[in-house]
């Protein structure tokens, strides 16, 4: 017989487990937790972006994969564990502030709710609505700021709040050395295992922090020195191009002021107004062999093309660095194999110029498709 329904005691099996109650064993291939998903990307062969060079490989190294769907999934889980090793943080009694144009805080904002800890991300209002939205569904709160002061002024704000409230404490992106420490342990690791035995000729990237770029880079010099690394920016934000030197920055590492060579941009998440010391870093130490200026509207139409051509769902910096690689591509010795760091999905840009040619309603072939067949058509409305 069924027996009439009791209302459990509030906190369930987690309240059972903490007083001692054994856990159901469960498969070893189940992942403890979201956080454990992080990394081990894979490497996708592109097939079809450029038919002319049938003698050169170019493959796509997809960070979309990663849990919340972006390469700083891998930066927000190394700074973390990295402040825990050290004693500064500790869940339940900490708030993680960052400043980021989006993918560092939803990142941020995943691994705060899977360790415990209160969230409070700070962000220029230029960057895009569906970023917000979805960091405040993950728990964190959305401190915007306008985009007159710039990627500087979000930067300037997380540092405002924490110095206002003694339980916040700033992670510190773009100066924070855990960040390409993770990238050299994880994202080249990876690399260097997938490519092991086989040729490596390039590897197309960007950058926001520098992290990838100073953590790859440092390890591929070591292990595959002869990788040629390409680093792409935004054609209206030429700072490497214009002088890193010009650069100034306090002495904890963030920028005093803006780059001269910023201007604004739509490749979200790269080249913020300022060169991060982190990529300077890397600039310094000899990890790049050569610069490519991508235009935007190049940047997106690749992203479009390795959607349509390739099946590859990939963000406008996506498309920025497979254009650096496709350029590289082109004049590469035959045999030559290039990779391209794809940082994050498309689904992060729905609000932006990357969908302003993607229609939400039937377009003319579509309705005349429709109509092809009598019944079940959703005429547009007068």
């Amino acid at each position: 017989r069924l027996r009439p329904t009791t209302r459990r005691r509030a906190g369930g099996a987690a309240a059972r487990c903490a007083l001692g109650t054994k856990q159901p064993d469960v498969s070893p291939r189940v992942h403890p937790n979201v956080l454990s998903t992080v990394g081990r990307t894979p490497l996708v062969r592109v097939n079809r972006m450029l038919p002319e060079r049938p003698d050169v490989a170019i493959l796509a190294k997809c960070e979309y994969f990663n849990p919340l769907s972006s390469v700083k999934d891998r930066l927000a889980l190394g700074i973390v564990d990295a402040a825990e090793r050290q004693g500064l943080i500790e869940p339940g009694k900490t708030t993680l502030v960052e400043a980021t144009s989006g993918n560092t805080g939803v990142a941020l904002a995943m691994v705060a709710a899977a360790k415990g800890y209160r969230c409070v991300i700070t962000m220029a209002e230029t960057f895009s609505i569906e970023r917000r939205r979805v960091m405040r569904m993950l728990g964190a709160k959305v401190v915007i700021t306008p985009k007159e002061d710039k990627g500087t002024g979000m930067v300037r704000k997380a540092e405002e709040l924490c110095a206002a409230h003694d339980d916040f404490f700033n992670l510190r992106q773009f100066a924070n050395q855990a960040n390409p420490d993770f990238h050299a342990q994880t994202t080249a690791s990876e690399l260097l295992s997938d490519m092991a035995g086989h040729e490596f000729s390039a590897l197309a990237l960007g950058y926001g922090t520098g992290g990838t770029l100073q953590g790859v880079g440092r390890m591929l010099r070591a292990a595959r020195p002869s990788v040629h690394i390409v680093l792409s920016e935004p054609e209206l934000a030429p700072l490497v191009a214009d002088g890193a030197h010009k650069q100034a920055y306090r002495d904890d590492g963030q920028p005093a002021q803006s780059h001269p060579a910023w201007t604004p941009h739509p490749i979200q998440g790269w080249t913020p107004d300022f060169l991060p010391i982190i990529a300077k870093r890397a600039l310094d130490d000899g990890y790049v062999d050569a610069l490519h200026r991508c235009a935007a509207p190049d940047a997106i139409a690749t992203s479009h093309a390795l959607a349509r051509n390739e099946g590859i769902f990939t963000g406008i910096s996506g498309g920025a660095s497979m254009a650096a690689a496709l350029h590289y591509a082109r004049t590469a010795a035959p045999g030559a194999v290039v990779v391209a760091i794809l940082a994050d999905t498309a689904e992060r840009y729905l609000s932006t110029p990357l969908f302003e040619s993607i229609d939400a309603d039937m377009n003319d072939e579509e309705l005349e498709l429709a109509r092809s067949t009598p019944n079940y058509v959703l005429e547009p409305s007068k």
